[in-house]
């Protein structure tokens, strides 16, 4: 933006100066040109006020103040060209006369002025407009060249201490840093510097951050390029910006490339349009004859993350490209905790924000989403004014990021707050008498996001494994909020749209994924394979059973739904009386803590298998 702020400044200094020379040197009016002897009539006539001579030209001003021009010969002198025309006397009173020589120099400043002046200001209009497309084409030149992030280690150093949780990765990434310490000490005993690490994640889980901290932990140069920008509409702009990223990090050796997303580039080659000249396979060709290609010895160690390692091409995954492959899980309870503990740095905490029950409350939360929880919480502490973050600041985050902001301006109508009420009860009470399901933590009909109103359980514990009996639970809590309304209202809402949704979604899972249905037996139906011009939706399952096996599915789906809502609807009719004392007290307070609604549900026995 300054750059042609002020290529637009020069352009406008040129206009004006050619302007302002064009005013000065070109006569706005015309001068009458006379002969000598009409100038020695009208000095006869007494018509002239003043002479004035300047080498050859002669400027006569009249009394009207007129101005003619004459022209004598370099050797001739006015005086005496009026006496020549019978001007005898001239009365110096009368007439002002003044004689100036002729300068030398006088025909080359005027040359310069009215002939090599334009000139060169032409020329310098031709040379600005030449350097602007020239500097166009260098720019386009330039396409094929790597433009990598090249950390400071100095500002933004970052070592293993500061990645809280990942134990396990960072054990394994450690013989990583070992390797680019002390290379010698492998050598020697004919070991083969790994040229690859490839991390892999879902989304937040520290990636990049993990990347980072093996550089700073190995005090070695960091190349960080996201792998969407190798490719560009230009045919071999790809490659040719692989190859120049080698290089570089060859001449600064040891280091590390890191290719962030290397999905973009490294998907399975022949699965796309364009065949063998599609620029993306290009450039991961050129990437795989890179990393085969490095001479021994340069010490150069290729990092790369992707959240989708099933889609990469399987000579990437090669032993001698990526030798190592470091899985970086969801952070369990612990590291939440520690995670949550690095975020808390350089943020005042009050002394009852106990950090281990946000990790209780955040199951499923990645690292990055830790991050923003105890920002939005800085946040909040902010808006009100107040000097720390306490406990409620943090869990009033947490809320924020999990299920969405309060719609404080979202004004239900008396019958609709009533339905939404029994909708949250029936889901709380469900889920608190069923055995297999995580107690309740909070309800609310506070609207946020998407929700009028919400249930929040929280386990005891981190799971992994879903049992059957837990998924059937878990299938007849989310049909509460329906079923009560039937009960109280009998009638159906829109409100239950989304729990239909996970709850048809879970049991079609249970029949066709992971085999826990009489009928069907253990067998996956359906094959996963996502096809990569296709995109994700339209080619994931490819169907490999009949049409007689894919009534059935549909007939076992719908079974365990019924059966889910029918168990629903009888705990809810045994449970009436707690169900409406729960609606009225959210109806009257609109949240309910986990607390007070085990107090409000009192001592009933859990509903046994």
């Amino acid at each position: 933006m300054k750059k042609n702020n002020r290529n637009i400044a020069i352009f406008i200094i040129i206009i004006l100066v050619i302007a302002a020379v064009y005013s000065f040197f070109i006569p706005t009016k015309t001068t009458e040109q006379i002969d000598i002897s009409k100038v020695a009539q009208e000095v006869k006539n007494n018509q002239v006020k003043k002479i004035d001579q300047e080498g050859t030209k002669i400027t006569i001003t009249l009394n009207d103040g007129k101005q003619q021009v004459a022209h004598l010969n370099d050797t001739e002198r006015i005086t005496d060209m009026l006496k020549f025309n019978g001007v005898n006397n001239i009365d110096p009173s009368k007439i002002q006369i003044s004689s100036n020589p002729s300068s030398s120099n006088s025909f080359w400043i005027m040359l310069l002025v009215q002939v090599l002046l334009p000139v060169v200001l032409i020329g310098g209009i031709f040379y600005f407009f030449i350097r602007q497309s020239q500097g166009a084409s260098n720019q386009a030149m330039g396409f094929g060249k790597s433009k990598p992030q090249v950390y400071d280690k100095t500002k933004q150093k970052v070592i293993f201490g500061d990645v809280a949780g990942l134990e396990e990765a960072k054990d394994e990434l450690e013989e990583i840093v070992e390797f680019l310490k002390y290379p010698k000490k492998f050598l020697n005993l004919g070991a083969k510097i790994p040229k690859g690490v490839l991390l892999f994640g879902s989304p937040g889980t520290g990636k990049t951050l993990l990347a980072r901290a093996v550089a700073g932990e190995a005090d070695v140069p960091f190349f960080s390029i996201s792998g969407s920008e190798f490719v560009e509409m230009f045919v071999g702009v790809g490659a040719s910006r692989v190859r120049d990223l080698f290089n570089r990090a060859k001449k600064n050796a040891p280091c590390i490339i890191f290719i962030d997303e290397i999905d973009a580039v490294g998907r399975q080659r022949g699965s796309g349009l364009g065949g063998s000249h599609d620029e993306r396979e290009q450039t991961l060709n050129q990437i795989l004859v890179e990393m085969d290609g490095f001479e021994k010895g340069t010490n150069v160690i290729v990092m790369a993350a992707t959240n989708r390692p099933d889609v990469l091409d399987p000579a990437l995954l090669r032993p001698g490209r990526f030798d190592r492959r470091i899985v970086l899980d969801m952070p369990d309870l612990k590291a939440r905790e520690e995670i949550l503990k690095v975020h808390a740095k350089g943020k005042p905490l009050a002394k009852g924000a106990d950090l281990s029950i946000i990790a209780k409350q955040t199951p499923g939360f990645s690292g990055a989403d830790l991050e923003n929880l105890m920002n939005e919480a800085a946040i909040l502490t902010a808006r009100q004014n107040r000097k720390e973050i306490t406990l409620a600041d943090i869990t009033a985050a947490t809320e924020k990021v999990l299920l969405g902001p309060e719609r404080k301006s979202s004004v239900l109508s008396k019958k609709e707050r009533e339905i939404t009420a029994y909708h949250e009860a029936g889901h709380a009470i469900v889920g608190h008498l069923l055995p297999h399901t995580d107690s309740i933590h909070k309800i609310s009909i506070i609207s946020r996001g998407m929700a009028g109103g919400y249930t929040w359980s929280l386990p005891k514990e981190d799971v992994k494994l879903y049992s059957r009996s837990k998924m059937y639970d878990e299938i007849a809590m989310s049909l509460g909020g329906r079923a009560a309304e039937e009960l109280e209202f009998n009638e159906m809402t829109t409100g239950a749209s989304n729990d239909l949704e996970k709850a048809t979604k879970m049991a079609r899972d249970m029949v066709v994924r992971y085999g826990m249905n009489d009928r069907l037996g253990p067998q996956v139906y359906g094959h996963r394979e996502e096809q990569v011009f296709l995109g994700k939706e339209l080619a994931e399952h490819d169907k490999n059973y009949s049409e007689e096996t894919a009534a059935a599915i549909d007939k076992e789906t719908n079974k365990i739904i019924v059966e889910s809502h029918n168990k629903a609807a009888n705990i809810l009719k045994r449970n009436k009386a707690k169900l409406d004392l729960i609606a009225k007290t959210l109806i009257e307070k609109e949240t309910i803590e986990g607390e007070d609604f085990e107090k409000l549900m009192g001592k009933i026995d859990k509903i046994k298998d």
